[in-house]
């Protein structure tokens, strides 16, 4: 893969807002309602999710230093390990922004049922709006990179409005009774803070925004480690402020049931105009957030064949420069996913995939972090021994902090997201038997 110097490049503050960007969201805008079983404790998991998206951010700079192109834990591990162990990061990588893209979809709909509340009303209906939200985008992304960028672009700067709203809400009608008990889930502390960051870490996903365009970044031996460590430290900032003013306004029990929380509680705090706009604000939040997903979901099996670890019909290209037949599958795969585990409540189902998507990216993760080691263990007589020290601890932290979320996620999702890997396989062998 070779780096391309003419093309535009994202400096410092474009970076950041790419980052940040593809955190924030629809991660945010349902999970107030999905953490409300757990109480004031679950700000403890937003507290430790943010630490350990550092600890990653932190890796994934450090890595992009020493391997300035693009693709992300896919290339690390491609170059630490080879064909096989990538093949599998890049296969797990490609189905969390699927699961993600489920997830999403079905936090669009929540929000436009405030609109249109027949939406919400039946399970069917919810996955039906779902369904036709994300063929939608898929078609246009498939019409071209300039129909896609330009919606995507049109609402970048509205995602933050009614986040902000909300915590200006929570500040003015504090509720600290809200908060209490603090663990209202019945386990162990240490098991709902586990729980809890396990979900939360879910809204970090996109991180790797960066690493994975590293080719139009700006000096990315350097700029990459520092958009994505700001942009993570201003999406965990937004993220804790806006849960807590979330909380602070809505009981617990009117919460845990709540399909649209930021809605709500700015139509309880302000009034109904208010919960519009924020309902509005979200689904465009939501809608932006399902575009790149789905733009990115169609890149990661087309670098994949590009590199002939993946069919090479995905690296097909249509007239208009999009990887068609990729998007395509990709849109198939989250249909599916919409209907494979469906709930009579919208929150069960978002929290099933967002747990699902959660491990998907956790263990690319966990492979980035001992590519690392494994690099360095190469390289040690050329670095200073202080400095390896240092590495070789943060390195270390990031490994266990991916492994502890991952028991986080729970044995459902475990041994489903263990078949997802695991489907991989004889695609990959499949691969290796046309190549021979």
């Amino acid at each position: 893969m070779k780096t391309t110097s003419n093309k535009p490049k994202l400096g410092l503050w474009t970076g950041t807002s790419l980052v940040a960007g593809t955190m924030i969201g629809s991660g945010v805008f349902l999970l107030p309602s999905t953490l409300a079983s757990f109480g004031g404790i679950s700000i403890l998991g937003w507290l430790v999710s943010s630490t350990g998206a550092i600890l990653i951010a932190l890796m994934l700079g450090r890595l992009s230093r020493r391997i300035p192109l693009s693709g992300g834990p896919y290339e690390y591990t491609r170059v630490a390990f080879g064909d096989s162990l990538s093949f599998l990061v890049g296969w797990g990588f490609w189905f969390s922004m699927l699961t993600a893209g489920a997830a999403v979809s079905v936090a669009t709909v929540g929000y436009l049922g405030i609109f249109f509340p027949v939406l919400i009303q039946h399970p069917v209906n919810s996955g039906i709006a779902a369904v036709v939200v994300i063929w939608s985008l898929v078609g246009l992304n498939m019409a071209g990179v300039k129909a896609a960028g330009r919606f995507q672009f049109t609402i970048l700067l509205l995602k933050l409005l009614p986040l902000v709203m909300v915590i200006i809400a929570g500040l003015l009608f504090f509720q600290g009774s809200h908060f209490q008990p603090f663990n209202r889930s019945g386990e162990s502390i240490f098991s709902a803070i586990s729980a809890t960051g396990a979900l939360t870490l879910w809204a970090f996903g996109g991180m790797e925004a960066a690493s994975v365009a590293a080719e139009d970044i700006k000096d990315p031996g350097r700029n990459v480690a520092r958009v994505t460590t700001f942009g993570v430290l201003l999406a965990a900032g937004v993220y804790i402020l806006s849960t807590v003013g979330v909380m602070a306004v809505l009981p617990p029990e009117a919460l845990e049931g709540s399909s649209a929380p930021f809605a709500d509680a700015a139509t309880q705090s302000i009034g109904p105009f208010a919960g519009s706009i924020i309902a509005a604000g979200a689904v465009i939040a939501c809608l932006g957030a399902l575009n790149g997903l789905i733009f990115v979901q169609g890149r990661i099996p087309f670098a994949m064949a590009r590199d002939k670890l993946f069919p090479a019909r995905f690296s097909r290209l249509s007239k208009r420069g999009t990887p068609t037949f990729s998007l395509v599958v990709s849109g198939l795969i989250i249909t599916v996913f919409m209907w494979l585990n469906y709930s009579e409540n919208i929150v069960d189902l978002f929290t099933y995939i967002i747990l699902l998507s959660t491990l998907s990216f956790l263990l690319p993760y966990a492979f980035s972090a001992v590519a690392e080691l494994v690099l360095l263990a190469k390289t040690k007589d050329k670095i200073d021994k202080q400095k390896l020290r240092l590495n070789l601890v943060l390195g270390v932290l990031a490994y266990f902090f991916a492994m502890w979320m991952v028991v986080g996620v729970g044995k459902e999702a475990g041994y489903w997201g263990l078949i997802l890997f695991l489907s991989g396989l004889p695609v990959y062998a499949l691969i290796k038997w046309q190549k021979a």
